[in-house]
């Protein structure tokens, strides 16, 4: 089986993937200062609390955007899964043209969920990815990466509001009863989450009027099922959408 890592600013999302069906996953939060044993031993048990072993993984593919973490990720990945990974980067094999500026500033996950994407929903195509930031990814009907868009996410903003605003106080971010709030813990929900839908409708709007053709709208992240409901534009949620792109990467890269 393939183990794969989605390694971003805040969050590591871990998938076992055994053929083309992702069979468990996990979300842990990134810890820069950790070990390799530490990572090791933590990704070991994991899998054994899932009825898993080390010795199910085959393969494993990295991609990180937080490149002091690399090092520790990769010698705990040899060590215990005793396999070398391929990790994404420039010289991969991903199907995609990348007509970006400056396609070595472009986070690794917004090529691997492209790649994702137009596998599985054709294009043209605009993903929506729900992370650290809100990420806005378009590809073209021909399949060509385009660029995108990128706002504050929806934790780091609303943690903004919470420890700028002397009067409020932290809130459990979920879907109030109505859009006008009568107290202030709806009031902030309304602003959060119902903000963030007219945000993510308003962007893919403009995305739409820049693209030939009808995209779909696919969105993924931790955030993507708490959203989407409220979205006008979001066609499918897909939360295992990086994973199968890293997963299509590691195929076309393979020599096995």
């Amino acid at each position: 089986m393939l183990l794969s890592f989605d390694i971003g600013n805040t969050s590591i999302h871990l998938g076992l993937i055994a053929g083309e069906r992702v069979v468990s996953t996990w979300r842990l939060g990134v810890e820069t200062e950790k070990f390799p044993d530490e990572y090791g031993v933590l990704f070991s048990n994991l899998l054994t609390l899932r009825g898993y072993s080390v010795s199910d993984v085959d393969a494993c593919i990295v991609a990180c955007d937080v490149p002091p973490l690399i090092p520790t990720i990769e010698r705990a990945i040899r060590d215990y899964f005793h396999c070398e990974p391929l990790r994404v980067g420039a010289g991969l094999k991903t199907g995609v043209r990348i007509l970006y500026e400056n396609p070595k500033s472009l986070g690794s996950d917004r090529i691997v969920d492209a790649v994702a994407a137009k596998a599985l929903y054709g294009c043209p195509v605009i993903i929506v990815d729900f992370g650290t930031g809100t990420v806005f990814d378009a590809v073209t009907r021909d399949g060509d990466y385009l660029g995108g868009a990128i706002a504050p996410g929806i934790g780091i903003a609303s943690e903004a509001l919470f420890s700028r605003g002397a009067m409020l106080s932290r809130v459990q971010i979920e879907r109030p009863p109505v859009a006008i709030g009568r107290n202030t813990v709806h009031a902030m929900q309304s602003g959060i989450l119902f903000g963030y839908a007219g945000l993510v409708d308003g962007i893919v709007r403009r995305f739409k009027a820049e693209l030939d053709g009808k995209p779909r709208v696919v969105a993924t992240g931790g955030w993507a099922h708490l959203i989407a409901p409220d979205s006008e534009e979001i066609d499918i949620v897909n939360p295992d959408l990086t994973l199968t792109g890293l997963r299509l990467i590691y195929e076309m890269n393979s020599n096995g």
